[in-house]
């Protein structure tokens, strides 16, 4: 038998291998699944594809399998470990850490400003697999990046480098590290290249592929290129790329995916025009977040943690099973009706910790005018579906009525959630990863397949207009006109309410004393007596009312039209 693409997803633990058919036509179909355990510990990986390919061959009743090509993932031997050191920590620092995750690193350390002796130790005993320089915007701060890179040269790893910071220094960088340090290095686009810009997507492309570089050579991974002849990236990077293809499909969306160990959250969001003007520093389009501590089964005691043990015992006293007995019994996957139901309950607490740490809010601040909004973080308002993916959001009886409580969560309406309407979809084939590597190569069958997995028909997308956009635009121009017109209005009414006189603020003078009548046409305006006068005399006119009746003999200056003088009155002679 023969297939066109097999998909390896290499475990810490378990490999799995998805087969695809049909690859180049309008119905590609994902044919089969067989898994083994990982034999990267073993000294080769080989062992456990080969061991997954016998399992789907058995499954399907085969005695052989060929392929055309194998894709792969990996998070085995520990994924992508990287540490990341940057300027400022709400900055350089931060955008480097999105890069990395978004790209599927596993970020071990994060320093800002110069490294210290701590912080040397600290990254020799982490021994990572890639190390990520930034620090300065472009054209700005140069000597923290340089100085951090000399002393990470000066510990003599063998670490490729990805230098992320100031555009200046990469030639520096260069002979830093050049060929007697025995680290490589890659220079990329600056993440923060000018405040509240980040550039992050050029960054997570080079750290993929400096991992595939990587994992090629990694004990146990050697002779991976035996059986694997297409892109390997990292695991949770597969995820990010395929939600980054389904938002080219369905628009603002987020991906959770729960496991045994961490819970991973994926979003792929811009914010709304009313939150984008408080927002207090940038956040990334595409953004990842690894709760380390929100695992079903590996990490469920911090779950319960979480939850508080009381009130945990109290909600398994209402649903009728033992808490202590079904700990007891739990291992890994739930097998009976008592696990299940405590798996559903730890799974919602991981889902919602997960997202209010991956979402933003609104906070209010203090000054001198008063109190005022700001939103910090991510903003999933424009939120338009959740979809779930990993072992418990695919296999859970309850998996649908868990992602519903998200927009539940927000009682107090400042957490940046989605809302009540957004959509829940769930990837029943469990296959996200796999078709996350797929779409590198094959973006339309990936496409094809999410729909299938997903079980929904992708909307059609039409193409906006540039007269359409161009109307878009001065509506929401004149809106943000309109709402800062009835936020002075209040802020008028505010002040008068505290006992101020705003009546010089209600009705401003125009520009010019353009005043206008009914009709729109301007008025005309009418100057006092006295001004009247002043020009008559000017005009020569004579010299009538009470400029006429002014004693005019100490006076220094001269009459314009006679040789009598004035007194200090006329302010024009």
């Amino acid at each position: 038998m023969k297939v066109d693409i097999l998909v390896a997803e290499i475990g810490s633990t378990t490999t799995v291998v998805n087969a695809f058919n049909g690859i180049q036509t309008d119905n590609p179909v994902f044919w089969a699944q067989g898994q083994a355990p990982t034999s990267v510990l073993d000294g080769d990986v080989r062992i456990g594809l080969q061991g997954a390919i016998d399992d789907l061959c058995k499954k399907m009743n085969i005695d052989s399998l060929e392929y055309d090509e194998m894709l792969a993932t990996s998070s085995a031997a520990g994924g992508l470990k990287m540490t990341v050191h940057g300027l400022v920590y709400d900055m350089t620092a931060k955008a480097a850490k999105e890069a990395a995750l978004g790209a599927g690193g596993i970020i071990h350390y994060i320093t800002a400003g110069k490294l210290r002796r701590t912080d040397l130790a600290k990254i020799k005993d982490i021994n990572p697999n890639l190390i990520l320089i930034a620090g300065g915007v472009d054209y700005g701060e140069r000597d923290t990046a340089l100085d951090n890179a000399e002393m990470i040269r000066s510990m003599g790893l063998k670490t490729p480098i990805i230098y992320a910071g100031n555009c200046e220094n990469q030639e520096e960088m260069k002979l830093i590290f050049d060929q007697e340090s025995g680290m490589k290095l890659y220079n990329v686009e600056n993440v923060y290249p000018k405040i509240d810009d980040l550039n992050v997507e050029p960054c997570r492309r080079v750290i993929q592929d400096a991992f595939e570089e990587h994992i090629t050579n990694a004990p146990g991974m050697e002779h991976v290129r035996d059986m694997v002849n297409g892109p390997i990236i990292p695991t949770p990077g597969a995820v990010m790329e395929c939600t980054k293809l389904l938002y080219e499909c369905l628009g603002d969306l987020i991906v959770l995916d729960v496991g045994g160990a961490t819970t991973d959250l994926h979003s792929v969001a811009t914010e709304s025009d009313q939150v984008a003007r408080i927002m207090i520093s940038p956040e990334p389009k595409a953004k990842r977040t690894v709760e380390g501590d929100l695992g079903v089964y590996v990490n469920r005691m911090k779950v319960i943690e979480s939850i508080g043990e009381e009130k945990l015992r109290e909600e398994c006293v209402k649903m009728g099973i033992d808490l202590d007995k079904t700990l007891e019994s739990y291992v890994a996957i739930p097998k009976n009706e008592d696990e299940i139901k405590l798996v559903e309950r730890l799974t919602k607490e991981a889902v919602l910790r997960a997202v209010e740490r991956h979402a933003g809010k609104i906070r209010y601040v203090y000054g001198p005018t008063g109190r005022s909004s700001v939103a910090e973080g991510k903003d999933l308002t424009q939120v338009q579906y959740i979809i779930g993916t990993g072992g418990a959001l695919t296999r859970l009886p309850h998996r649908v009525e868990i992602m519903q409580e998200i927009a539940k969560h927000n009682e107090t309406g400042m957490l940046l959630f989605p809302g009540e309407h957004t959509k829940i979809l769930v990837d029943n084939e469990y296959i996200m990863a796999s078709l996350g590597v797929l779409s590198t190569r094959f973006p339309q069958a990936a496409i094809r397949l999410l729909e299938k997995s997903l079980d929904f028909k992708f909307p059609e997308k039409k193409e906006q207009s540039y007269q359409s956009k161009y109307i878009d635009e001065l509506n929401r121009v004149s809106e943000e006109a309109r709402q800062k017109e009835e936020e002075y209005r209040k802020h008028i009414e505010e002040s008068e309410a505290m006992g101020y006189d705003m009546s010089a603020y209600k009705n401003p003078e125009p520009i010019g004393g353009a005043h206008k009548n009914q009709d729109g046409s301007p008025v005309k305006r009418v100057e006092p007596e006295e001004d009247q006068e002043k020009k008559a005399i000017q005009k020569g006119e004579g010299l009538q009312g009470k400029w006429a009746a002014q004693d005019m003999g100490d006076c220094s200056h001269e009459c314009p039209r006679c040789t009598r003088t004035h007194c200090d009155d006329r302010k024009d002679s």
